[in-house]
């Protein structure tokens, strides 16, 4: 079969970091197999120089967009610059035909500047909120979020996120199993959730205390079909529940209830696309009392059922594995 086509879009002035991390993801090989088609493409077609006097020399011009499956503007050079007419006729025509359109960290610029993001949700990075806010005050700017998807338009916030939200296409295109394999290569996380904070107060252990509650993280993800508490989880720690409370919320930016629900419904998609458990061993499996609450949080957080979500995502019935088989 064909393999999905992913435009990468290159201008002057680029950040190499923001080009490099789309880069380096979609050309990742899995068992010597490629996963993507990438192509990158410059406003001519002709050699763009970096920020740091680097040179990248696409594949092609603008026309490359009609190729593509998916379109990536990674970054963006000014929040003054707005976008050449061109372009953002390309981008306008390539989304109302069908196309998928991705705005990594300033890059949500460039697609708010095209009206892509008129009347939609939309993630950047923090240190831009309040500018982005000003200039675009039809967007619906997630002043916390990751990545966001909203209408085939998917925005993300730093240059970190924009891993985690590449991460998300992969699994989105192919499936967890597929984005877990992507993760290793680079030797990443496999998953955070889009809405996950993007600032989190204590993300590194600065105290022996900090320290106990990033190795509470890992027993907690390998027991995740235990029932767990505060009390039980402080006294883990060696901690009074308030200390521990603290601690836990500067290390995940979430409560304790929050990172565990977030947790299982990781656990749960990834069970109900790579194996054929029934539901109520996954429900077992990620830690949920019953198939009902199980049902009901999966509900909440994705708009659509177990059954659903394996049939559109399962590894059994996911044709375009094919050629990695």
């Amino acid at each position: 079969m064909t393999i999905p086509v992913i435009g990468l879009f290159v201008y002057p002035n680029i950040n190499p970091f923001h080009f490099s991390i789309p880069h380096i993801i979609f050309n990742i090989k899995i068992e010597d197999k490629c996963l993507f088609d990438l192509k990158i493409f410059s406003i001519d077609g002709q050699p763009v120089t970096t920020e740091q006097s680097m040179i990248i020399i696409p594949d092609g011009g603008i026309e490359l967009m009609k190729e593509s499956d998916l379109i990536i503007i990674p970054g963006w050079d000014d929040f003054n610059h707005e976008p050449e007419q061109v372009l953002i006729d390309a981008l306008n025509c390539a989304y109302q035909t069908g196309i998928r359109i991705v705005g990594l960290c300033y890059g949500t610029y460039a697609l708010a500047y095209a009206g892509l993001l008129n009347h939609k949700k939309a993630a950047t990075h923090w240190l831009a909120e309040q500018d982005f806010s000003e200039r675009f005050p039809q967007v619906q700017l997630d002043h916390d979020a990751l990545y966001v998807e909203d209408q085939r338009i998917i925005t993300s916030a730093g240059t970190g996120a924009a891993l985690d939200c590449c991460l998300y296409l992969v699994r989105e295109i192919y499936n967890a199993q597929i984005a877990n394999k992507v993760s290793r290569v680079m030797v990443i996380p496999p998953h955070r959730e889009g809405g996950q904070a993007q600032f989190i107060e204590q993300p590194v252990a600065e105290s022996s205390q900090d320290a106990q509650i990033n190795l509470l993280l890992d027993f907690l993800r390998k027991n995740l079909a235990l029932p767990h508490n505060i009390e039980s989880l402080a006294e883990r720690t060696h901690m009074t529940r308030r200390t521990f409370t603290r601690h836990f919320k500067k290390a995940t930016g979430m409560t304790l209830v929050d990172w565990l629900n977030t947790e299982r419904i990781r656990l749960s998609c990834e069970l109900l696309e790579t194996t054929n458990l029934s539901i109520e061993k996954i429900t077992e499996l990620s830690g949920f009392n019953n198939t009902v609450s199980f049902r009901k949080n999966f509900r909440e957080k994705y708009g659509t059922s177990p059954q659903a979500w394996r049939k559109a995502f399962g590894i059994i019935n996911e044709d375009n594995l094919s050629h990695l088989t």
